[in-house]
Parts: structure tokens; sequence; C-alpha cells
């Protein structure tokens, strides 16, 4: 009998004026499987209110799942995960909004930016 492999995921958790944490999910490993995988995985099987943003499939927008993966800048549909733990946190030079999610907008492309000009 062959023992399924798991991963742990370490997440960041909170929002802006928060005092943040760290949740743990036990996500069912595949191989080949992304952090963005797991993090799909987590919000559609255990919580669903984690925030977390991605836009590969509809929006042609890449770099908006950018997150720190175990402490280095990465996209998590391109980070592997790996068996063991996984800590994701959000980046850590933009503003937080809630959990990995942040404000990604350069500052001359925000609203209001024209009013500021």
């Amino acid at each position: 009998m062959s023992e399924e492999l798991e991963t742990k995921l370490k997440v960041y958790r909170g929002a802006a004026g928060e005092e943040p944490r760290y949740d743990e999910f036990d996500v069912p490993h595949e191989e080949g499987a992304s952090v963005l995988d797991a993090l799909v995985w987590v919000r559609e099987n255990q919580d669903s209110s984690l925030a977390f943003r991605y836009s590969c499939v509809s929006a042609n927008a890449c770099k908006e799942c950018m997150i720190l993966v175990d402490g280095k800048v990465n996209y998590a549909c391109t980070a592997r995960l790996n068996t063991g733990t996984v800590t994701v946190e959000p980046l850590a030079n933009k503003t937080l909004v809630r959990d990995l999610v942040t404000d990604i907008v350069p500052p001359k492309e925000r609203l209001g930016s024209a009013e500021d000009a």
C-alpha cells in the first residue's frame, strides 16, 4: 500500500492594520503541481475565504500571482510544490490588501492618478 504524499502549505493571513497570522493546510501532493494549484485546492476544499490573485487563464495578465514562496519572489503558477512545508507570503515591498493579495498596480495607473499629475 503506497503512502500518499502531502505538502503542508503555511499561508500568511491578514489584512492591512490587522495582526498577521499563519494558517497551515495539508494539501495532496501531485508530481508537477504548482503552488497556485495548491492555493486553488485550499480555497476549493478547505477555506473559501483565502485571498490570492491569478489571471493566467482568462485575462492574459501575467504577474498577477507573484508572491513570496519560501522567502523568494516567485510566480505561484510556476513555483513547483515540494513535499514538506512550503511557506507563502505576500510581496514585502507592496501594500497589503488581504492574505496574499497586494496592490500591484503601478502608481501612474491608479485611479485618480490623472488628477494628481
